[in-house]
């Protein structure tokens, strides 16, 4: 094809030419293509040359680099860019209007506003792998282009509903089969939608507008429905809300009008302090992956075949978490019964993720395939990393490191599944400390996404970008520490518990404390944590805090879960813990033995019991996650504090939309933070002084903690 010179032009997010009369719009602001002022404002300066451009046969809409377009630039938001002329329903009215064939090819990614700006075309293809969504709703938001307006026209009320409230990615094939997009390509975005262009010019139909569409039948949807599963939706329950709202006033409301509800309801979201805090963590997310001191052109070392040592619980999920990522992995235990146990529970395990329809029959059979179990340790010799995930026993790891020095191969990567144990220590017990790296998968591993990858002092450069990799590449969220007590989280872990289980010696019950916590935003309470993964479990880590801890701190630790541990009340596993819990059934029932064993430690505590209130509770075990993730990042055992967030909201189920401990600190005030912890220290004791760098940033007057 010869290209026009005379009608090419460009602005610097936004290019366009035109060949045998077809235009070509490429949005060109990397990495995703983000719908900034500056592609707002390229959009439409394209859009005045193509309604003065004559014998203009049609126009294709693509993506430059990785993607289509990923939507909005969020970074913008709550900036006077964000409210740049034009916006984005100014460029779709345009858009729409062109007399000619548009069509959006679509590659990689069209998310959020990039679909919405597909949706302004009149025919919409994807290249075969494109995700297409609006995701909006997991940024705490809706979508503002006029998303829920148009998607309904374009294929129903009910499927854009989903599609909207659920804010998931959708394949090719997928949005193909929803009517999203008209057909399904491969190869080069501009040649398809070239061909399209040509297909549609030649047959001498009509454009279908959407704007132009009725308002689209509601019938056979049910709001109220809906919205009692929106409220159920601890994450964004306020952003699903306002997202039928909008889907509902499409079906009553003329465009324009549903155009204005929906962009009121959009920018009251936006300045909520839920999409704020999502949206912090969507950057943090981001952030945590990269390790500023790793020399970027560290090339991380293959993985083609992995073991793990240890076929329990975290043994078993660690091998189904490898081999969703169809990594050949080998389990290694010590008897053929331990082995004959852990086939079954990975079997079973696959079998009711395909039940449930979260993974395909086919994939269940392929992952169980990808696993080996063995009695023979010898049969680890080929594996690329060896994941050890035995007793939390400093001596049994060590040994088990020092058999695995004499068989894993050169350049094997040795990974220690320690929650709180010194890295350092395990790589001792090994002849090559600079392949060893700790790797805390949580419980259930082939679920949870958080990855604590703990560096250990000689970790090579190589060793720890291979992690990071994996993690990625197995689909974990991976947050870089240091090696410390209980790294990042469990860290943090030991102070919340603390002052969860001092409170129940002031005057709280199990369940006020819980409960108090769970209308926070906790998923669950610390109490019922315990009993879900058993009280014997962390009973090992506070007999080592015993033994070593500063007598300040030891002074201000509770025996209630100690007394209850050696009255055998492990929890659920017992039926018996800080509740009670009838055989097959984990309601949590209130046990007046808890209640003795409390009121008895707090007679030997000298304290005197009292009316706790709600507020104090949260208080008080919020703000100690607080204090203890600055003394951290004062010890730099993390990089930044949004890996804190990341970690508390990623791995042990503080409220995301709250944004994570360190988040919801910043947005209550450094000041008042600083104020409340040194109320407690005067009242409480000298373990709740406030750490140094929490009241220098609040001295300064700083917003951040770091």
């Amino acid at each position: 094809m010869s290209a026009d010179p005379t009608a090419s032009t460009n602005t610097p997010a936004v290019t366009w030419r035109i060949e045998d009369g077809i235009a070509v719009v490429t949005l060109s602001n990397p990495p995703v293509n983000g719908l900034s002022d500056r592609v707002r404002a390229g959009l439409s300066a394209a859009l005045d040359a193509l309604e003065s451009t004559a014998d203009l046969t049609g126009v294709v809409l693509v993506g430059e680099g990785r993607g289509f377009c990923g939507g909005a630039d969020v970074r913008q938001f709550n900036t006077p860019a964000a409210q740049a002329e034009p916006r984005l329903r100014d460029v779709l009215d345009r858009l729409v209007r062109l007399p000619v064939p548009v069509v959006a090819a679509l590659h990689g990614f069209a998310l959020g506003g990039g679909l919405e700006l597909a949706l302004g075309a009149h025919v919409r293809i994807a290249q075969e792998g494109t995700e297409v969504g609006l995701t909006e709703t997991t940024l705490g938001l809706i979508p503002g282009g006029g998303g829920t307006q148009r998607l309904p026209r374009l294929i129903g009320t009910g499927p854009a509903l989903d599609v909207i409230v659920g804010g998931a990615r959708l394949s090719a094939a997928e949005a193909a089969e929803t009517g999203i997009v008209d057909a399904v390509f491969e190869g080069d975005p501009v040649a398809a939608g070239i061909r399209a262009v040509q297909v549609r010019a030649a047959s001498g139909t009509g454009l279908t507008v959407l704007d132009d569409q009725p308002v689209p039948d509601a019938s056979a949807v049910d709001f109220a429905v809906a919205r009692a599963a929106a409220r159920r939706n601890r994450r964004n329950a306020r952003a699903r809300l306002a997202a039928i709202d909008a889907v509902e006033a499409a079906t009553r409301l003329p465009l324009a009008q549903g155009l204005d509800h929906e962009r009121a309801l959009f920018t009251e979201l936006v300045e909520g302090p839920e999409s704020k805090a999502l949206r912090h963590l969507f950057f943090a997310e981001r952030t945590a992956s990269r390790i500023d001191a790793l020399p970027r052109d560290t090339q991380p070392r293959t993985i083609e075949q992995a073991a793990v040592i240890g076929s329990g619980t975290m043994g078993a999920g660690i091998a189904m978490a490898l081999a969703a990522a169809d990594i050949p992995t080998i389990v290694v235990d010590t008897t053929d019964e331990a082995i004959t146990r852990a086939r079954g529970r990975i079997d079973a395990t696959l079998a009711s993720q395909a039940q449930r329809g979260r993974i395909t029959q086919d994939q269940a059979a392929r992952r169980s395939a990808c696993i080996t179990l063995t009695t023979d340790q010898a049969d680890v010799a080929h594996a690329d990393i060896i994941i050890e995930a035995v007793f939390e026993d400093l001596d049994v790891k060590r040994t088990v490191f020092g058999q695995l020095d004499a068989v894993a191969k050169p350049g094997a990567i040795l990974a220690t599944n320690t929650s709180r144990l010194d890295v350092d220590l395990i790589a001792d017990a090994t002849a090559r400390p600079q392949d060893v790296i700790g790797l805390h998968f949580f419980s259930p591993a082939n679920i949870m996404r958080l990855l604590e990858v703990v560096q250990g002092k000689r970790t090579a450069d190589d060793v720890l970008a291979t992690a990071m990799a994996l993690a990625r590449r197995i689909d974990k969220q991976p947050v870089l520490s240091q090696v410390g007590e209980g790294f990042i989280g469990n860290r943090m872990l030991s102070p919340y518990r603390r002052e969860a289980e001092q409170l129940l010696e002031s005057g709280a019950s199990p369940r006020q404390v819980d409960e108090a916590l769970e209308a926070f935003g906790f998923a669950m309470g610390p109490f019922a944590m315990s009993d879900l993964a058993g009280i014997d479990v962390s009973e090992a880590g506070r007999r080592t805090f015993r033994a070593t801890a500063d007598p300040v701190l030891l002074a201000s630790q509770s025996d209630i879960p100690t007394k209850l541990y050696e009255a055998g009340r492990y929890g659920q596993k017992t039926g018996a813990g800080f509740y009670r819990y009838e055989e097959g059934d984990r309601t949590r029932y209130d046990d007046p033995a808890v209640q003795e064993i409390i009121e008895e430690c707090a007679q030997a505590s000298g304290v005197m019991r009292r009316m706790v209130t709600d507020e104090e509770i949260v208080e008080r075990c919020v703000l100690a996650l607080v204090n203890e993730a600055a003394k951290l990042l004062e010890d730099g055992i993390a990089q930044r504090d949004s890996d804190v967030d990341v970690v508390w909201v990623a791995g042990y189920n503080f409220p995301a939309y709250r944004g994570g401990p360190l988040f919801w600190a910043q947005q209550r005030g450094l000041d008042t933070v600083v104020a409340r912890m040194r109320e407690f220290e005067e009242t409480l004791g000298a373990y709740w002084r406030p750490a140094d760098l929490l009241v220098r940033r609040a001295e300064a007057g700083a917003t951040m903690v770091r």
